[in-house]
């Protein structure tokens, strides 16, 4: 196994220069089955584990969510970025000392974003929003584990769709130590391009929708593509079309669609 700062140089590495895809794995064994395929990086998902712990998408407990971390990170060699959701605080002194126990985990990148989950007020105000990235950097420096900070807006996510508050908020992330900018939910390869202009020369993480292909994604600019939960919502739609219908019809035809246990057994064979 790799060590935590080896795979932290591998991948600021990754960040240099092209675009790669960065997917979501929400327990060991997606973790491990997406590093065998190939993808050179993995990201938590803030859904997914939440799913998978039979919670809602951000109702998980700093604790489960460290040891989260922890057991995806220990699961594979390659680098894995910590989606640390709002840094389960509000002050900065907060997000600081819980991202001192979140680089702890053996994590390579660490996101910090700016949602409040107050449908009213969504956002963080803004100069607090900017010193929560600021206390991320100066914890993770203080911690020399050279872990890599993506600031979050979520504006395009939480009903704030506006793009020049987007960019403001980017830009004031990247001038606090944020060193790869990331806004969820933009649906146009345009505004991609301006926010891959704006911020540069940082690194951009996209998110994938069903309308972008990698090449287009990636001849805006941007360095980093992720799925969020879209891994464990396909997983999920999965298991529930073959559940329902077992409830509702009495019947099993969503089984006999599923990819057999030999073929699945084959991928932990090196376990």
């Amino acid at each position: 196994m790799p060590a935590p700062a080896d795979r932290c140089t591998v991948f600021r590495n990754l960040h240099e220069s092209g675009c790669f895809v960065i997917p979501n794995p929400w327990d060991a064994g997606t973790a491990r089955v997406l590093a065998k395929l190939g993808f050179p990086a993995l990201a938590t998902t803030s859904s997914g584990s939440a799913w998978s712990m039979a919670h809602r998408d951000n109702h998980i407990s700093l604790d489960q969510s460290l040891a989260h971390l922890a057991m995806i990170a220990g699961s594979v060699t390659v680098p894995v970025n910590a989606d640390f959701e709002g840094g389960f605080a509000i002050y900065p002194e907060d997000v600081a000392a819980h991202v001192t126990r979140a680089v702890e985990t053996g994590v390579a990148g660490l996101s910090i974003e700016d949602s409040t989950g107050d449908p009213a007020s969504p956002l963080f105000e803004f100069d607090l929003a900017v010193e929560r990235i600021r206390a991320a950097r100066q914890a993770i420096d203080r911690s020399g584990t050279r872990v890599l900070l993506t600031g979050r807006s979520e504006g395009f996510i939480c009903g704030r769709p506006d793009l020049k508050e987007t960019l403001r908020r980017l830009q004031a992330y990247a001038g606090a130590g944020a060193e790869c900018l990331y806004a969820p939910g933009i649906a146009s390869l345009d505004d991609i391009r301006t926010i891959v202009a704006a911020v540069a020369p940082k690194p951009v993480n996209v998110l994938a929708r069903p309308t972008f292909s990698v090449r287009e994604i990636a001849a805006t600019g941007a360095r980093r593509i992720s799925v969020g939960g879209g891994f464990a919502r396909a997983a999920w739609t999965a298991f529930l079309d073959a559940a329902k219908e077992a409830q509702q019809k009495g019947t099993f035809t969503g089984i006999g669609r599923a990819v057999p246990g030999s073929e699945l057994n084959a991928l932990f064979t090196d376990n």
